[in-house]
């Protein structure tokens, strides 16, 4: 018999921090958790990332009723993972936006992801029977489209590949904060699974460009102030950049994803092997690192006996 996953035995609730990281915009973290952001305009409220289920979404809910008595108007989605989208229907939103790739993505292996995150990260998927399906924008977008919360302009703007093809970042240009979703990580393993790592860290440096004095990122803590700023951007870049590098040289080598695997550990191991999620993300990383090293382009769908298959041939 195969281990469980590195997360499936993960039960213990984590404890919730909402900070501010600029005027009228805050950071909800949970100990390496998903993320979500919330931005208050004059007259209503965004969300950035919705949760996993209802029952998450309505802590974010609590906290934003605690800053705020306006509206959610929006909601914005960085990406297509069910961990970052099921939760939708408890913001009753009348917008929900993402780009037009991310949506592609939901109609092309939206499902499989579903089924696949919850066998993964059960621990997430508690109160999972309030789903009410799949969630589907009712705005799309490619490149970049602009939203006014009344005066404030939120900017939502593909950047480039990195985490997803359908990554998008938000941006508050009167506070010059953005929310990132999974491109960038504080202290938290990054999922690779479904990236395109060699252009991953010019992604990064395309969020560097715009000089952020905040950053709500996809896990971990708020980074406030430019120090944090620029040591999540460097050190996301180092962990992906490693993940690719040494994996990609066993690869090319005509070695086998065991191989690979071991050399990613001699890698990462020393430099992330305490971080969030770690060891879940790890056979994922190596995986989809395995295939973009050996010229496949488009990631391969996750499913939950694709999962299952890899889980025992690398960790059983």
């Amino acid at each position: 018999m195969a281990k469980a996953f590195a997360s499936a035995g993960d039960m213990t609730e984590k404890q919730i921090s909402f900070t501010q990281i600029g005027e009228g915009l805050y950071a909800f973290t949970a100990e390496g958790d998903p993320n979500s952001g919330v931005i208050i305009g004059d007259d209503s409220v965004m969300i950035v990332e919705a949760q996993a289920t209802p029952r998450l979404a309505r802590k974010v809910i609590d906290c934003v009723g605690s800053v705020t008595d306006k509206p959610i108007s929006h909601l914005v989605l960085t990406h297509y993972h069910a961990v970052r989208v099921l939760g939708a229907s408890a913001y009753q939103a009348p917008q929900v936006l993402m780009s037009d790739a991310a949506r592609a993505m939901v109609v092309e292996r939206g499902q499989e992801d579903w089924d696949s995150e919850f066998a993964r990260f059960p621990r997430l998927f508690q109160g999972h029977e309030e789903i009410p399906g799949l969630t589907w924008p009712t705005t799309t977008f490619t490149g970049r489209m602009s939203v006014y919360l009344g005066k404030r302009r939120v900017d939502l703007m593909q950047v480039g590949r990195a985490h997803t093809a359908g990554d998008i970042v938000i941006h508050v240009p009167d506070q010059n904060v953005m929310f990132t979703g999974d491109i960038v990580e504080y202290h938290s393993a990054c999922y690779c699974g479904d990236g395109h790592l060699r252009e991953w860290p010019a992604t990064l440096e395309s969020i560097r460009a715009f000089g952020p004095d905040a950053i709500a990122p996809g896990r971990g803590d708020a980074l406030v102030g430019t120090d944090m700023v620029t040591a999540a951007l460097d050190n996301t870049a180092d962990f992906v950049t490693s993940t690719y590098r040494s994996v990609a040289r066993v690869a090319q080598g005509g070695g086998t994803l065991k191989q690979a695997m071991a050399a990613c550990r001699a890698a990462c191991d020393p430099k992330f092997g305490d971080y969030a999620i770690y060891e879940h993300c790890l056979p994922f990383n190596v995986s989809r690192a395995f295939d973009e090293a050996l010229g496949i382009e488009t990631p391969r769908i996750w499913t939950d006996q694709r999962d299952a298959e890899m889980w025992e041939a690398l960790q059983g």
